[in-house]
């Protein structure tokens, strides 16, 4: 546990820790308890908000923000809507084979935006669900039906099925009957998909298919050690939110006397690099103003606050290296990177909030903001959304950093042990500690 002073930078820690989670307050729907996928009036449920969403109610509980109680039917209301809706090919059903579609409409459940049912979605759903059923371990009703749904709708889960007779998990499926083409293989925010579907009490997969996701790992030498590649920021962050992967290692990891903890040290290291050299010539690019990942921003040809021509790629995944950058900068980096590199988080939280103030107008994050573009303020387009995912992530990592809750939580649920087990890795938490069931038991009269 990290022992925290008091001092202005901490309280404005704590406020925009409190401010993301009230994002679930507010735009959860009453009736179904599923969170909009943006603050944009009329936005679907993304399940994958969902369950940043249901993971994060435990915070809020633990810190005051909202009451046991409160959180336990705003989590219930979810689960029971989500074990009830239709699973089935009809273009309106909420989900099939135990996965879910992407998009959700927020008062009935069906399938909005003709998405498909998406597998990483999904997975990033029930490790929300994993959360809470580990979290509300009481012997009270509300509670013990919690943890019955979170063990029956994760057990629903068809992870093989989603294999469609290969050695990888496919990306999703649509109605009536077809898988998407593309694959989960090589270093992406699947690997919380893998380690969940070979975790699972039912319809795991393989070892072997995990293997065959890592094969196409794309390494490079930074700083003079191996480095596992991904551009975007998100995918070294997502998978880390509920797994604690501090000294633990799979074989691609111990072939290289590393781990994935460190692998995301170096990835913020190496967007810190990037924005110091800035190969583009962006508005503000330095040390401590850097972040790019996946975000909105315009979209075309658009000139740049300094008279020049630039393309605007829109909705994109942005990185580096070897990443799309067109200026656009995602302002939650600081925040979400605080347990991997907190010198430089609070460093760029600081410049962030001496430099960028209107990016605090509406107390919570925006999604992106381009300070190359015209703008009212040094902070240029800032966009007009703020998204669920990157709340969910502000306030996770946040509590990671604090008090590790969400990953305490997460080593308390057996299929977790389990996955990352199978999946190969040693080390860290799984040397030290024996696996234990979060589930109390309940008698029937509780139920």
């Amino acid at each position: 546990m990290l022992e925290l002073t008091e001092n202005k930078e901490l309280f404005q820690i704590d406020s925009l820790q409190r401010a993301a989670f009230t994002y679930f307050l507010d735009y959860a729907d009453p009736v179904t308890g599923l969170i909009a996928d943006t603050s944009l009036p009329d936005a679907p449920s993304s399940i994958a908000a969902t369950g940043f969403g249901l993971s994060c109610y435990p915070v809020g509980v633990e810190r005051g923000w909202i009451a046991r109680a409160e959180a336990a039917r705003r989590v219930y209301r979810v689960l029971r809507m989500l074990a009830e809706g239709p699973q089935s090919r009809e273009q309106c059903a909420t989900g099939y084979r135990g996965f879910y579609y992407h998009f959700l409409d927020m008062r009935s459940g069906e399938r909005t935006w003709r998405s498909e049912v998406s597998t990483v979605d999904t997975a990033l759903l029930m490790a929300g669900i994993l959360t809470v059923s580990a979290y509300f371990s009481g012997k009270d009703a509300a509670e013990c039906e919690i943890r019955s749904l979170a063990e029956a709708l994760y057990a629903r889960v068809d992870w093989r099925w989603a294999l469609n007779r290969s050695t990888t998990l496919t990306m999703g499926w649509r109605p009536p009957g077809r898988f998407l083409p593309h694959r989960w293989r090589g270093y992406s925010e699947a690997l919380l998909l893998y380690v969940l579907a070979l975790g699972a009490p039912e319809h795991a997969i393989e070892p072997e298919h995990y293997a065959a996701f890592t094969e196409t790992y794309d390494w490079i030498i930074a700083g003079g050690a191996p480095h596992l590649h991904a551009a975007p920021l998100f995918i070294h962050l997502f998978p880390q939110a509920w797994l604690d992967l501090r000294g633990l290692a799979d074989q691609p990891m111990r072939d290289r006397q590393t781990d994935y903890f460190d692998n995301t040290r170096r990835a913020i290291s190496l967007q810190r690099e990037h924005a110091c050299q800035n190969p583009g010539g962006f508005a503000g690019y330095g040390t401590h103003l850097w972040g790019l990942s996946a975000c909105h921003a315009p979209r075309g040809r658009l000139r740049l606050w300094d008279g020049r021509w630039q393309r605007l790629y829109g909705y994109v995944n942005r990185g580096a290296p070897f990443g799309i950058d067109d200026g656009t900068l995602v302002p939650w980096a600081a925040l979400a990177c605080l347990p991997f590199d907190p010198d430089a988080s609070l460093a760029a939280l600081g410049h962030l909030v001496s430099g960028y103030p209107n990016l605090f107008s509406q107390r919570r994050f925006p999604g992106g903001f381009n300070p190359s573009l015209s703008g009212e303020g040094p902070e240029g387009w800032v966009d007009d959304r703020v998204v669920g995912l990157d709340q969910g992530l502000i306030v996770m990592m946040i509590e990671n950093w604090r008090t590790g809750l969400p990953w305490e939580l997460m080593r308390k649920v057996p299929a977790m042990r389990r996955g990352l087990e199978r999946a190969g890795f040693e080390g860290g938490w799984l040397a030290s500690q024996r696996g234990t069931s979060a589930v109390a038991v309940c008698s029937d009269a509780e139920r």
